[in-house]
């Protein structure tokens, strides 16, 4: 376990993990602000992309698993991300549909904005957002963040507007991590 909040717990996905996930990614109303939903191949693309994050910086996009019924119905947590010439701290989320308006995504954003300026000691933290996702933009407002810039994403050969929503270490009024709330390896 990576983080854990009042319902959820935030652990590393796995290989097991794929068929939750497939009903995420491969779900079209899920999937709009990525032009639909994923092929099963690029389903294990993105998996395989967090197994290697996990490696590389040590955090990825998490699973989110319902405590009550040790149910993966989402995913959340930290990447880095290309923004215009360089590379910024992101929190994504992103759930199962069944799970949404019930504030999972808000609670699981807000423990990762903790995560990276508490354990990460990050100075910034973003949400790059599409333009037209209006659910997600309402979660980083109410996770304290701003539009700071926008910039043109081309994906699946569309051109698509992207906000990056951002919070600032000393705006965060962030408490210290409650012990045993994080992973010891970090």
């Amino acid at each position: 376990m990576i983080l854990e909040t009042e319902r959820l717990y935030l652990r590393e996905m796995k290989q097991t993990d794929f068929p939750f996930l497939c009903k995420i990614l491969q779900d079209d109303d899920t999937m709009y602000a990525y032009e639909g939903a994923f092929s099963s191949h690029e389903v294990q693309e993105w998996l395989d992309r967090q197994i290697s994050r996990y490696q590389k910086w040590g955090f990825g996009l998490w699973a989110a698993v319902l405590k009550e019924t040790d149910e993966m119905i989402g995913q959340c947590g930290l990447t880095m991300q290309p923004w215009k010439e360089t590379e910024v701290l992101e929190i994504g989320y992103l759930f199962n549909r069944a799970y949404w308006h019930r504030g999972y995504a808000i609670e699981a954003a807000e423990a990762c904005k903790q995560y990276a300026f508490e354990i990460l000691k990050a100075d910034e933290v973003c949400s790059i957002i599409r333009d037209t996702n209006r659910a997600s933009q309402n979660v980083a407002v109410r996770n304290g963040m701003t539009v700071a810039d926008t910039w043109i994403k081309h994906y699946r050969g569309i051109d698509m507007p992207h906000d990056r929503y951002v919070i600032l270490q000393s705006q965060g009024e962030v408490s210290p991590l409650p012990l045993g709330s994080h992973s010891t390896k970090f």
